[in-house]
């Protein structure tokens, strides 16, 4: 589990990233996607396929990862 310290703070940080997006978004209608050329551009598009397999990546390993959950969920 040591060595995926560094790819779950990655992950975690790209999570931060969407749900504050959403955030402005909900309040403000303004994308993050606009810095980097609008929703289509392509570096957009692959900041959210990122954001996305953030999020498959932590549900599937916050169990074990999650010094709180994990006692309660085993």
């Amino acid at each position: 589990m040591k060595g995926s310290h560094g790819l779950h703070m990655v992950t975690f940080i790209l999570l931060i990233v969407g749900g504050l997006n959403w955030l402005l978004q909900g309040l403000f209608s303004w994308d993050i996607g606009v810095l980097f050329g609008g929703q289509d551009a392509f570096v957009s598009r692959i900041i959210y396929v990122l954001v996305g397999f953030s999020a498959i990546y932590e549900m599937t390993i916050h169990k074990d990862a999650c010094r709180y959950c994990g006692e309660e969920m085993k």
